[in-house]
């Protein structure tokens, strides 16, 4: 049998919208003790149990309320009085919300991306690192991963919303402008490219002739990309970047 955990990681995997409930405390007879937990979905249907009747369906109603805030809460219950159970004791559950996980599309699996996509992935993000050159994909180390395809395939397959984070560090400045225009038009919790003040510059300048892009949309995108620490190697530039990440993960986090 698949235990909650296990399941609480499928449901970060398929992105789904979820909440656990817990019971921290009990007083009486209660139908379930302590660390008694139950997953419910968006659609109602639970996993796990506890203790079913009334409690459990106002629990249920409760683990909505908090997918859609996105606040975890204690509830107490009085099963007599409130649930009109025999059991008659009293019961503390504490629900929050199963966080998605952070996805990072890393555009470009040369120094910088393979530096950025070994840092990421220790810090509560997804990393999805695409190259369409195979060999620079095969020395990326594991627990990241790989999409070994054109930039345009791999934009049509990959999915985009408010917990996607991307930075573009392809080996082609013409490559960054394209992945930036299509990602500009997707929702995204950080977008970015790497380049220098000239090449920023120019993008901004083609953006405003040549495509339907504002200049309210370009202020979204970070570029240079990272926190200004005068960073020079790859590792160094690496950092600035997860730095800027973090930062703006956090930013969310708080907002919430």
């Amino acid at each position: 049998m698949i235990t909650i955990f296990e399941k609480i990681i499928e449901i970060q995997k398929e992105n789904r919208d979820a909440s656990l409930c817990t019971i921290v405390n009990t007083k009486g007879s209660t139908p379930r003790k302590v660390g008694a937990k139950m997953i419910v979905y968006d659609d109602k249907k639970i996993y796990g149990t506890i203790g079913g009747g009334e409690l459990e369906k106002n629990v249920i109603e409760h683990a909505i309320e908090i997918i859609k805030t996105k606040q975890a809460k204690l509830f107490r219950h009085d099963l007599l009085h409130q649930h009109n159970m025999c059991c008659g004791g009293t019961i503390d559950i504490y629900i929050e919300p199963i966080m998605k996980k952070n996805k990072l599309y890393i555009f470009g699996a040369g120094h910088v991306g393979k530096a950025l996509s070994y840092y990421a992935k220790d810090f509560e993000f997804e990393v999805v690192l695409i190259d369409d050159r195979k060999e620079y994909l095969d020395e990326v180390s594991e627990g990241i991963n790989k999409m070994n395809l054109p930039h345009e395939q791999a934009l049509s397959i990959l999915q985009f919303d408010e917990q996607t984070y991307i930075c573009i560090v392809t080996y082609s400045h013409p490559i960054d402008r394209e992945i930036l225009a299509y990602c500009l038009k997707k929702p995204f919790a950080y977008l970015g490219m790497i380049g220098s003040d000239r090449k920023v510059a120019m993008t901004k300048k083609m953006f405003a002739k040549g495509l339907d892009i504002s200049n309210e949309e370009l202020e979204k995108v970070d570029m240079p990309m990272g926190l200004n620490i005068n960073a020079e190697t790859p590792d160094e530039i690496a950092i600035s970047i997860l730095s800027k990440l973090i930062e703006v993960k956090n930013k969310v986090l708080a907002n919430e």
